[in-house]
């Protein structure tokens, strides 16, 4: 097996340690008895002196040095990476402080958004609550113009009348889209610790937590998206199925009362779900069956012998996590797209392991299908203002959102033969919640 250079670097050190040690026995041992050989005591004496100067030289190398400092600061970035990992607030901001004061020259570090204290640790803590309103009108200043500003004294920090052991700092901006939104503060106890190295450190984990939160920010506004855009398919579909399904139970109380009592109580159940399941994700075998209880309306709405549902999730898939609403529209489109004049249609839905941890979900039929060019249209991103294209781009849109780019909803039809469309979902199959009693 062959050494990293950073290992045969290590055993040379070790090596020349090991000799200077025993060179530096000798050298003494020759030194306490008189009359020793003085040729063997010179050579003990010049094997330790050059075994110790080289190991100094080693140690000093500019390369192993800057080296060494490049690995703390990576280190250090990856612990604040970490420590602000989910956005600005109190208990990220106080796990930052927690890991830089330890890092620097500075006898404080403190963390505000643009009002109050966030995270504060170092001297003067009792002074500096989370919560408390911002202290200093430099740090006002710096929220105020988004610029980095170095104060020598407490007078330039400016401190209101009570004060603590602190009179230098080096206040930066945290910045999203060029705006503050809080700042990022190292305090010294006098102005000869504010140097180049400081000051380059500070700027370097201002731009780092601010690039980290702007990350956090635009993964919040995606998942808002995501969920805005669930909640406006819910309501674009649900009106056109309530009216149906109101009638149908209608005209059922005149001809079969207790066929529409049952009814009435699962159209009950099924909003009182669809109002449960508007969070993120939810069990597959709960979307599942939520997707078997709307059909269940479609098939007293239009007759058993035109609708059939036949489901297949084996049980180690039923309580992963998908997102709500996945799959309905997907079936509804098939009821309201694919049945064919006479006959009955055939909905399958099923899911399987693909990959050990990718999930793919199908959802098919056996209905009139579609052309080549029908096909075409749905799948190309703002071509189709159809209602079927509408619902499989705002899905595709969501298995990207929940899952990443290299998940994927595939279309296959043929006209006369019927549609599929199989949702692929990578590492679907890694996250698993309790299913609902």
């Amino acid at each position: 097996m062959r050494l990293s250079k950073k290992a045969r670097n290590r055993i040379s050190e070790a090596i020349l340690l090991v000799i200077a040690a025993i060179a530096g026995s000798f050298l003494i041992g020759f030194s306490l008895h008189r009359g020793s050989n003085h040729t063997l005591q010179f050579l003990a004496g010049a094997v330790f002196t050059v075994s110790l100067i080289w190991v100094i030289r080693v140690w000093l190398d500019p390369d192993r040095v800057r080296a060494s400092q490049s690995d703390a600061m990576l280190s250090l970035a990856s612990q604040t990476f970490n420590a602000i990992r989910g956005g600005l607030n109190a208990k990220n901001a106080q796990r930052v402080c927690d890991v830089l004061l330890p890092a620097t020259d500075a006898t404080a570090v403190a963390i505000t958004d643009t009002k109050v204290i966030l995270g504060y640790a170092g001297v003067d803590k009792d002074l500096n609550v989370t919560g408390a309103p911002i202290r200093t009108f430099a740090t006002a200043e710096v929220i105020d113009d988004g610029q980095i500003r170095v104060l020598y004294s407490a007078d330039e920090i400016g401190f209101p009348v009570v004060r603590g052991k602190i009179n230098a700092a080096i206040i930066t901006p945290l910045l999203v889209s060029d705006k503050p939104v809080g700042t990022l503060k190292f305090y010294y106890p006098k102005a000869s610790k504010v140097t180049e190295t400081q000051q380059s450190i500070a700027r370097g984990f201002s731009d780092l937590i601010s690039t980290q939160v702007a990350a956090s920010a635009l993964e919040e506004q995606k998942k808002l998206a995501t969920s805005m855009e669930l909640k406006a398919l819910q309501y674009q579909i649900n009106p056109h199925f309530l009216f149906n399904t109101i009638n149908t139970i209608s005209s059922f109380i005149r001809t079969d009362p207790a066929k529409a009592r049952e009814l009435l109580r699962e159209f009950a159940t099924f909003y009182r779900r669809a109002l449960e399941d508007s969070k993120d994700m939810i069990p597959l075998a709960r979307e599942v069956d939520q997707t078997a209880r709307y059909l269940q309306f479609e098939i007293a709405r239009f007759g058993e012998d035109r609708l059939a549902l036949e489901t297949d999730i084996p049980e180690d898939l039923a309580d992963l996590c998908v997102p709500a609403f996945m799959v309905q529209p997907l079936v509804e489109n098939s009821v309201r797209h694919a049945m064919p004049r006479s006959g009955c249609l055939h909905i399958t839905i099923s899911a399987r392991r693909e990959n050990e941890d990718d999930l793919a979900i199908s959802i098919g039929d056996d209905g009139v299908g579609m052309s080549e060019e029908a096909l075409a249209r749905i799948k190309s991103p703002g071509a189709s203002s159809d209602n079927l294209g509408i619902a499989v781009r705002n899905i595709n849109d969501r298995v990207h959102g929940f899952y990443g780019a290299d998940s994927h909803m595939y279309v296959e039809s043929a006209e006369g033969e019927g549609t599929t469309t199989t949702l692929f979902l990578k590492h679907g199959c890694t996250t698993h919640v309790d299913m609902p009693k």
